[in-house]
Order: structure tokens, then sequence, then C-alpha cells
């Protein structure tokens, strides 16, 4: 926790207890050296006119009434950390995306909630709402029937039958799917399954499904480890089971943005002498990953393996011949 978050724990103990507080639970409590609750304490005496006591009787703080007509005793402003804000905003955007016919009157309370916790720090809702934005970029839109169908298979484990479009060969197909979990994915809803039209892992966009029917016989039962193998094992939503390393290297510019940046829980990084980065990830398809390196242009290279490079100049050179071309007309 930082600084300021101590303060305020540091305060809550010395309110939540009648009896002194020793220094060994503050210790335990802040998960720091003494050296630095000694300059918490002074801090908030000096700094915020906290009336904290040594208690050389009981042996630890207390907080007592202040005394005479000194500036009063107030703590700093407390907001939430970056990750608790972009959680309840998150939440929230996602409660505002959901068409009222899904759950009804169920979100009223939740909303409720919601505002309330938003609110609990200094700021009121309606401020933080106006001053901080969650943007959901590149999501997609489904129909929430589907949604709500799929959503009560996977957790009713219920098979699902299902005609499913495949964009990339333009074509709609009809599956047996025993789903086994929802994963939510860049703005994006996902099922997991496992396909017994196709006999094996697959992954499906929501969106992509045109037709669901709920049937009554029993999902197969997948187990985590196996789905994470299949599923979770490489870069991306696509999957596979063999799994390649690529090898890239981001400029020194781009690499100051990529060595703060999480592509694979399994991923290893160097900061070279010339100030580039050096990423390894794992794959087990290349499709999204390609993507993703094609958005960093000329500031990345592939290094290994060298079919990825072959994928990624083969792409490089059709995006080239589309600008050499003869001028189209604007009005086109």
């Amino acid at each position: 926790m930082d600084r300021t978050e101590r303060f305020y724990k540091i305060d809550q103990m010395l309110r939540g207890r009648l009896d002194a507080v020793p220094i060994s639970e503050f210790l335990d409590v802040l998960g720091v050296s003494l050296a630095s609750f000694k300059r918490d304490l002074a801090y908030m005496r000096d700094r915020l006119y906290a009336p904290i006591e040594w208690d050389r009787d009981k042996g630890g703080y207390r907080l007592v009434e202040a005394r005479g007509r000194g500036p009063k005793y107030e703590l700093p402003g407390l907001w939430f950390s970056p990750s608790e804000a972009q959680a309840l905003l998150t939440m929230e955007h996602l409660i505002e995306s959901l068409e009222p016919t899904l759950l009804g009157r169920q979100l009223a309370p939740l909303k409720s909630r919601l505002a309330a916790l938003l609110s609990s720090g200094d700021h009121s809702v309606e401020e933080v709402r106006r001053r901080i934005r969650v943007i959901p970029l590149g999501a997609r839109r489904h129909e929430p029937r589907h949604f709500s169908v799929v959503a009560a298979a996977v957790l009713g484990r219920k098979r699902l039958e299902l005609k499913y479009f495949n964009r990339m060969k333009n074509e709609t197909t009809e599956r047996e799917v025993s789903p086994q979990r929802l994963v939510y994915y860049r703005n994006n809803w996902y099922l997991d399954g496992y396909c017994h039209t196709r006999e094996g892992l697959r992954t499906f966009a929501l969106d992509a499904i045109k037709d669901v029917t709920l049937e009554e016989r029993r999902a197969k039962d997948v187990p985590d480890k196996e789905l994470d193998r299949v599923l979770a094992s490489g870069y991306g939503i696509f999957a596979g089971t063999t799994v390649h390393w690529a090898r890239l290297r981001f400029s020194a510019e781009r690499s100051r943005y990529i060595a703060l940046e999480e592509w694979h829980p399994e991923q290893k990084s160097r900061i070279e002498s010339d100030g580039s980065l050096t990423l390894e990830v794992p794959y087990t398809d290349d499709k999204e990953l390609v993507m993703d390196i094609l958005k960093f242009g000329a500031d990345v290279e592939v290094l290994q393996p060298p079919e990825l490079r072959q994928a990624i100049k083969e792409a490089a050179a059709r995006i080239l011949s589309i600008y050499s071309s003869r001028q189209r007309d604007p009005r086109q």
C-alpha cells in the first residue's frame, strides 16, 4: 500500500480499538519497517495534526481528544487505486451496456451499490463519471438472447446446438458443443467449449453465433488444466496444442511502452544495450499475434521463428502493393 493508504490504515486501527495499539501490530498490518512507521506517525502528527499519543502504561499508541483550538485533524483525500477505479468503472460500463430485458429489475440494486462505492471517496459519483472515462475500444455488439442461453448452458452443464458463422471462411456451420466457460476478452465475449462436431476444444465468438438451442443432454466436462493447455497456452484467443515462441525486437522509443506491457504470463523480455527491447512470447496460432505485430509498423521486427517472420513480410508486401498502385479517386 502507498503512504496515503497507510495513513488511513493507521487511523482505522486507532479508531477501532479502545486500548492502545502496539507497534508490532502496526508493523505487521502495514508491512513497513519501524523507521517508515515512525516517519508516517511524525507526518500525521506534524502535518495532519493527528492527536496520536504514546501510552507508556499500555505499551502502544492511541488517538486522544484534540486539545485547544489548533488546526483540525484531517486526513488527505483518498480515492481508489488505479486497479480499483478501473474495475469499478468497467463493471458500471458493463451493466449500462446490458439491455434491460436481460436482468430487468435485478440490475437496479447493483447499480446503486456501484454508485455508492464510486462516491465513497472525496468526490461525487457524478464527478467521477465526468472526469474518468472507460472506452471499450473494438467491442462488438451481439444479441443478448444468445448470451443468456449460452450462460445458462455453461452454468447448467447442458449441451448447445449452434449455427456458427466463420468470418475467415465466410461460411456458416452447425455445431454440437459442450460449453466449458465464458471468457470476456478485449471487450468481447467468447465461449470455450468442446465441439463434438469437430471432436476438439474450440473458442466461439458470441457475436458470430447466428442461432443457438439449449439441449437436455448433459455437457461433457473438460478439466481446467486441459482447457488451459489447449486454449490458454499461447498468445491470444486462438487455440492450438503446438507451442511456438516468437522473438520480437522493438525500437528504443517503443520499448519504453512495451516494457510495461504483459502480452502473455510466460513472456520473457530484455532491454538491449542500444535501448531496444527483445520480447519473447509463446503462441499456438499466429493470427492474432500477426495483427498485433503489424500495428507497431516499423517499430518492431520479428527475429524468430522464420515462418512468423515470413508471415509478417508477406502481410507488409500486401499492404505496400495497395499503396503502390495508382492513386485512387478519394470519392471511391
